[in-house]
């Protein structure tokens, strides 16, 4: 998510791990048209040496920005976090993986649909930072 106003996600059932990582940041250096500032927290597989490696091999196309321990309210990925949450939950309550999952993906295309909304999340004081 940037504060271009563009949303890229890829769900998985698994747990998220540096492998997993890389395969989604080599997507989002392959969709995109200049280079991505990633924003992170302090998750270990960020850290993790090979997706420290995997970024070293890619200067020219993405750089690590890393927030202060115990921030999310810095994090701008929080705030989608926050109303996929929300937009998923405003429905009844779903007995399947597989019905979670099709929720999930549209309730991330519709946001996909809608900058204007992506782009709000970046007004909020605490993450103003990043649209700059």
């Amino acid at each position: 998510m940037g504060c271009s106003r563009a949303v890229s996600f890829m769900l998985y059932s698994r747990r998220l791990t540096a492998l997993l990582l890389i395969e989604f940041l080599e997507r989002l250096i392959g969709q995109a048209k200049r280079k991505l500032f990633w924003i992170v927290d302090n998750h270990p597989v960020h850290q993790a040496k090979a997706v420290q490696q995997w970024l070293e091999q890619h200067p020219d196309q993405i750089e690590l920005f890393k927030l202060p321990k115990y921030s999310p309210e810095m994090n701008p990925v929080e705030y989608l976090n926050c109303d996929v949450k929300q937009g998923v939950h405003a429905k009844p309550p779903t007995r399947g993986l597989e019905t979670l999952k099709q929720r999930l993906l549209s309730h991330l295309r519709k946001i996909q649909k809608l900058p204007e909304r992506v782009k709000r999340y970046f007004k909020h004081p605490s993450i103003a930072y990043a649209a700059e």
